[in-house]
Parts: structure tokens; sequence; C-alpha cells
């Protein structure tokens, strides 16, 4: 049994049943979502996906030189090395927001602005996600910044594929094509997954009590992501709290 699964997982399983029960998911993977709440949704989330998206390769790079100051250089490099294939990954995000947008202003009367959209202000939500990734690479814990990719790369693996299931089933498979970057990150998010596996395995051996933290930082990432997800939802389902801009 490796340490991850004795060390760290039992910390985390709570949180990641939420995959399971939150009531923004719950509403993604159900067969009775609307069409128009289901393309909403996947705008709001494409727009503001950039706002969450665009310092990743920043983040992962300053936790990898952060590692290297503190005397790991073997896993700072894996880090650095590993933040050059995350760089302008926002921009799929904004091309399948203008993408979705375009088909939205076809059939729908409150037609929208793509960029209006993508530059909207962040959640408080968003903002929290970034804050912790700027704690954990300039703390103690750089590796922290591999949990937090580890928990929110367990949603993207497990809980995205069945969300595009549900989005071809509800819009067709021409709306789940343009959906580029969520496609793409279900898939190579497997290998980064692994990465960050074998990297917190590797502190784990010989710091075993940071476990505990390691999930605390990871916990907290997924928990602002799914609070994303829900405000991108509210917006589609017209609640209030925060307004979708108009042209």
């Amino acid at each position: 049994m490796s340490l991850i699964e004795t060390h760290y997982l039992p910390h985390v399983q709570q949180h990641r049943a939420r995959l399971e029960t939150d009531a923004v998911v719950r509403t993604l993977l159900s067969p009775d979502i609307t069409p128009r709440v289901m393309e909403r949704f996947l705008i709001e989330w494409s727009a503001r996906g950039a706002y969450m998206t665009e310092p990743v390769d920043g983040w992962i790079r300053g936790a990898g030189e952060r590692c290297i100051a503190l005397g790991d250089e073997k896993v700072g490099r894996q880090l650095i090395t590993h933040a050059k294939h995350e760089a302008g990954h926002h921009l799929m995000t904004i091309q399948d927001a203008r993408v979705l947008v375009a088909t939205w202003n076809t059939r729908h009367a409150d037609v929208l602005d793509a960029d209006t959209l993508v530059a909207q202000a962040p959640t408080e939500a968003m903002r929290q996600y970034r804050q912790v990734h700027d704690e954990v690479i300039t703390g103690d814990l750089p590796l922290g910044q591999a949990a937090i990719e580890y928990e929110v790369g367990y949603l993207t693996v497990v809980l995205v594929p069945r969300i595009l299931a549900n989005v071809r089933a509800v819009l067709g498979q021409k709306t789940l094509d343009t959906l580029t970057f969520l496609r793409e990150h279900a898939e190579v998010d497997v290998g980064h997954t692994a990465l960050n596996e074998r990297m917190m395995e590797g502190l784990l051996r010989t710091r075993p009590e940071e476990g505990r933290r390691l999930a605390e930082y990871g916990t907290r990432g997924l928990d602002c992501y799914l609070r994303f997800l829900d405000d991108c939802m509210r917006v589609a389902q017209g609640a209030g709290g925060i307004s979708a801009a108009a042209a």
C-alpha cells in the first residue's frame, strides 16, 4: 500500500465525495437539465475559466523554484519542466467561450459578448482559488501545489468525462466538439495526476507527517473549484448574486 493511500487519501475522501453530492454536480449530471441551462453554464465555465487557468504555469514554475530554494532540486526541476506544458492553456478556454457565445447568439434573444464575459470580475471562490496557490508557493511546503493539482485533476479525470457525456446527450456532438479545453484536459490530466502522485509519494517517504497538510491544501483548491462551478450554474439558472454580461 502506498503512502498516498495511507497518509493522504484518508484526509481527502470526505471532500472528494462532493463530486457526487454537491448540488451543482447533481444538476450537471441530471438528464433533466434543460439545453438552455447547460449551454449557458458552459459559456460561463469557459469564459471565467480563463481567470482560473492563466496563472497555472506560473504557479507550477513558482512551486518548482521554491522547492529548489528549499533544497529539493529534483522535484523542483520536475515542476519547472511540467510548467512548460501548461503555458497558454487559458487561450483555449477563451476560444471555446467565443465559439459557444457565437452559437448562443444564433439561438437566443439575450445576446452575449464573449470578451465582456471573459473580463468579468472574479467571484469570491475564484479569488480564493488564486489565493491558495499563492499561499502554497511562498510557504514552506511548496509541493502543496502538486496536491492542489492532484485534487482538481481528480475532478477533471473523474467528473468532467461524465459532464461531457451529458453535454452530448443534452446538446449534441457538435457542442461537445467545441469544448476543446475540457476534452483535452480530461485526457491529459491522467498523466499529470500520476506525476503529482509520484512527487507527493516521494515527499511522504521522508516526511510522512506532511500528508495531512498536503491534503488541506488540496481540498482547499477543490472546494474553491466546486464553488466556482456553482457560481457558473447560478448565472446559468438566472439566480441572483452574479449578473451575466450581455452586449
